[in-house]
């Protein structure tokens, strides 16, 4: 079962959290390395990817990035920022807001945490209007990360 959690206190994410950014997690029940669990997690299913092209069609004409930058090392389309053996952090900075994602295997648990820093109105808009399908993809996979066998 997927739940809302405190993103743990000892991740990277937590030296970036400032004044009105946002930072939400959410936990699972799981064994995975953090760098399998962000695999899983960005393999995304048919519908997220049908509202991921939606995003690119809308967001395309105001200059944002959709495949995000090059870089040797990503995890889906986000490039990979750090990584230790409890913990990845990928994601990058764009025009209208900067993000990382946690991806964390503690004590049992796989946590993914997701810290949002707007820097415009644009991106204070931006992630309002896709906060019901952030949270939507987010539990879809941790529920999918949940289920795979270690």
């Amino acid at each position: 079962m997927v739940s809302a959690v405190q993103h743990p206190a000892q991740s990277d994410l937590h030296q970036r959290v400032a004044g009105t950014d946002f930072l939400d997690s959410y936990s699972v029940v799981s064994e995975l390395s953090p760098r399998r669990a962000a695999q899983i997690i960005t393999d995304f299913p048919g519908w997220a990817r049908v509202l991921l092209q939606i995003r690119r069609v809308v967001t395309t004409p105001f200059g944002l990035s959709n495949d995000g930058p090059d870089a040797a090392d990503k995890v889906g389309v986000f490039p990979v920022e750090s990584e230790t053996e409890y913990e990845l952090v990928a994601g990058f900075d764009d025009r209208h807001l900067n993000f990382r994602v946690s991806v964390m295997s503690l004590d049992g648990h796989v946590y993914l945490g997701t810290w949002v820093h707007p820097h415009n109105l644009g991106g204070r808009l931006y992630l309002r209007a896709i906060m019901p399908f952030h949270i939507l993809i987010a539990r879809n996979a941790l529920s999918r990360v949940a289920s795979q066998a270690i």
